[in-house]
């Protein structure tokens, strides 16, 4: 199925527009336990990071069509700010408590070890185990990276990663250890736990890096969905003027 795109008007009006027509209802009806995961890498406002009223909107849409429990969960990459410090500052405390959802820092949530000889970067892999427990919906912000060419839906699964395994030694980041050979990181981290639908905000756009710099003018105006994270990445790459054939993990 193709990602679907709709033109962005305001979260409110917009997200359960594309959300329908990705095939969400369906979908979000029968789970148990769904784990929201914005991109809140640092504490730096929206488009750099995802906006708490995106989120908003998703909860609300959600509670819509199903009776899951809700968790928004993340793992900062700020070795300065705890990820409870990004969740305040960025507003998620303020929004978990009117919407009485929990937050989780997936940095020091529990963990399982998996093993996959068929990734070469990754053959061994810490995740924390409500990748596995929770219906995963990834909630990226449109980027372009300056290692991985871009930043969408699958890359944001390196807030998985926890900084206990992956901080690497002097890291400047809490994912530093994975910057090592990025794109084949995200390919591998992927195999062992991908997204299960996708929503990417791709409401602003940042074409040059992932950390801030000058924002698309005009605006992008799009929000994309679907079950297919790589489908997304690439409609989504598109929108910033990338060829996702010369993105190593978006091939």
């Amino acid at each position: 199925m193709e990602p679907a795109v709709v033109e962005f008007k305001n979260f409110a009006e917009s997200v359960p527009g594309v959300l329908d027509a990705a095939g969400a209802p369906e979908l979000l009806a029968g789970q148990a336990k769904i784990l929201l995961k914005p991109n809140l890498v640092f504490a730096a406002r929206h488009p750099v990071t995802t906006a708490a009223d995106c989120c908003l909107a998703v909860i609300d849409y959600i509670r819509a069509v199903s009776a899951a429990e809700i968790v928004i969960a993340e793992g900062s990459g700020d070795p300065k700010d705890s990820t409870d410090d990004v969740f305040s500052k960025l507003g998620y405390a303020r929004l978990a408590r009117s919407r009485g959802v929990k937050l989780l820092d997936l940095n020091t949530a529990p963990c399982e070890r998996y093993e996959n000889a068929a990734c070469p970067r990754l053959p061994e892999i810490y995740l924390p185990t409500v990748a596995e427990t929770h219906f995963i919906l990834s909630l990226p912000v449109l980027k372009a990276h300056t290692l991985s060419g871009f930043s969408g839906s699958l890359k944001n699964m390196m807030g998985f990663a926890p900084p206990a395994h992956y901080a690497g030694a002097g890291g400047i980041w809490n994912k530093a250890a994975l910057h090592r050979d990025l794109q084949q990181a995200i390919i591998d981290l992927n195999r062992y736990r991908s997204p299960d639908l996708t929503l990417m905000d791709a409401s602003i756009g940042l074409p040059d890096q992932h950390l801030g710099g000058r924002r698309c003018d005009p605006p992008v105006g799009k929000l994309v969905a679907g079950t297919d994270a790589r489908a997304v990445d690439r409609a989504s790459a598109a929108l910033l003027g990338l060829d996702w054939e010369r993105i190593h993990h978006l091939m």
